[in-house]
């Protein structure tokens, strides 16, 4: 027999208690989160013992206080996280989030609404078209573009790709792929990109069906760019082998150097072989708000699509990014229609179901949280923030190469700093460098990522915070040089022991 309804009070919002309950839990996250504010960048826990507490607190069988859920949840889980706000935690694109955009997350987690379709929706989907306008209008998009809120730059890249691919198939092998599958000519597809290219570019030729080897990686040149000398001759060879390239993807923003291929000579070179051009500005997108430094992203306005994140350069909360498409009328070929969902007569009826748009069914409001900090500080603000970690980033570039304990392995384009300690005695440079990044990450000193140039140990600092400032980055680097000379005695007195 069915329980009365309101023996499930006050668990929903819509319940007689529901809003009371909700303020009165919300105030106390918001207190239990203020009261560990300021921890530092990890808390230095064995990843065993983070394992085996969270193992111990898997029992489901008895219900608890919210209160004493946050004290235990935050004592075995949270506690033991990577502070991202912290001016020292400078490892990956993982930003700091605005405080708008947090507030804003509160407002798309209690509505709930799912963005494929208008009933599911109303104005959060007018919000996101509206918003997708106005981010293409940014990227130089002036015809009869579009686009979608996505999860991040793997599912853009990838979106870019299966349109890519649809539209190669339908015009030279006369195939509807997304109807029919691939045709037999499917293994001769091929995708240039640079040999920094973001691993997803090979992770969506695998799961497009036409496996990773599809990728061609280009080498780069000494800034850590796309050369397009070797492009030029790699398009020609694939041509002169019965191969087909179909799409060039250019990274705006590589995850190591943050450095941006030449997009004007890669669109000239696309539009010549009659390719689609991706740029994945992922990374690197922000910087088309800086007219300081948007010139190095000249020719992404002729892309046929680009991928954007927000959770990285515009300080937005996990996930939240967008695939732009510069000819709307090219999601044709991904297009499928729903009758219960997106059907045919709705869209001559002019509502505006947005599942055919994405790879995605259930999508969450993003949109809303970069519109409500947009609204809040305003792209002069935004602006300023993104600046600050370019002028940041070149000014420790300046500091390392000063000190003769550090090497720089590249003058920083965006705020991407790659570099390493160089200890007296080289055998065991790798081994030193890396137990530098572990070391510094378990002390809690500071969050740092490692990476590696042909085989070799580097340390990268990626300088997204703008509160991040240079005093900070000193006492990073005295820290590295302090535990790379440390680890450099200890490493020699085990040998000569």
């Amino acid at each position: 027999m069915n329980q009365p309804v309101d023996t499930f009070d006050p668990l929903f919002l819509g319940q007689n208690e529901g809003f009371s309950q909700y303020q009165t839990m919300m105030n106390q996250s918001i207190e239990t989160l203020l009261n560990h504010a300021s921890r530092q960048t990890y808390s230095g826990k064995s990843r065993h013992d983070v394992h085996q507490d969270i193992n111990r607190s898997m029992d489901f069988s008895t219900n608890a206080s919210w209160q004493d859920v946050l004290d235990e949840t935050f004592n075995n889980v949270l506690n033991h996280t990577i502070n991202v706000s912290h001016p020292k935690c400078v490892a990956h694109l993982h930003c700091p989030p605005l405080i708008p955009a947090l507030a804003a997350e509160v407002l798309i987690s209690a509505l709930n609404q799912s963005m494929d379709s208008w009933d599911q929706s109303g104005a959060a989907t007018n919000l996101e078209v509206s918003m997708i306008q106005w981010l293409c209008h940014q990227f130089g998009y002036d015809q009869q573009p579009d686009g979608a809120f996505t999860s991040g730059g793997t599912q853009s890249n990838y979106t870019g790709l299966l349109l890519a691919r649809n539209l190669y198939v339908q015009s030279h092998f006369g195939i509807n792929g997304h109807e029919e599958g691939l045709p037999y000519e499917a293994h001769t597809l091929r995708i240039l990109c640079s040999e920094h290219a973001h691993f997803t570019i090979k992770q969506a030729a695998a799961q497009l069906g036409l496996g990773e080897n599809a990728v061609i990686p280009i080498p780069t040149d000494d800034a850590n760019r796309m050369d397009i000398g070797e492009a030029l001759n790699t398009l020609q060879y694939l041509r002169q082998n019965n191969l087909n390239p179909f799409a060039i993807v250019a990274t705006a923003g590589t995850t190591d150097f943050g450095s941006i291929d030449p997009l004007q000579d890669l669109h000239d070179m696309a539009q010549a072989y009659d390719i689609w051009l991706h740029v994945d500005a992922a990374y690197g997108g922000g910087v088309m708000l800086s007219d300081q430094y948007n010139d190095v992203l000249t020719g992404i306005e002729q892309a046929d699509s680009i991928a954007v994140d927000f959770h990285k350069w515009f300080y937005q909360p996990i996930s939240c990014g967008a695939f732009l498409l510069r000819d709307r009328h090219l999601f044709k070929y991904m297009k499928h229609h729903a009758e219960y969902l997106n059907p045919e007569e709705d869209e001559l009826d002019g509502i505006l179901n947005l599942a055919g748009k994405s790879t995605q069914t259930t999508r969450r409001f993003d949109a809303l949280k970069l519109f409500m900090t947009l609204k809040f500080i305003g792209t002069e603000k935004l602006t300023d923030m993104i600046e600050t970690t370019i002028s940041t980033a070149r000014q420790t570039a300046e500091l390392i190469d000063n000190d003769s304990n550090l090497e720089l392995a590249h003058f920083p384009e965006l705020n991407a700093v790659v570099f390493r300690f160089m200890p007296n005695e080289m055998d065991h440079i790798n081994m030193i460098n890396r137990q530098i990044q572990q070391l510094l990450l378990i002390q809690g000193q500071a969050v740092i990522a490692k990476t590696k140039i042909r085989g070799d140990t580097y340390l990268k600092l990626t300088l997204l915070n703008p509160m991040t400032s240079l005093s900070d980055i000193q006492d990073i680097l005295s820290d590295i040089i302090a535990e790379g000379q440390a680890q450099s005695i200890h490493i020699n007195q085990e040998v000569v022991g």
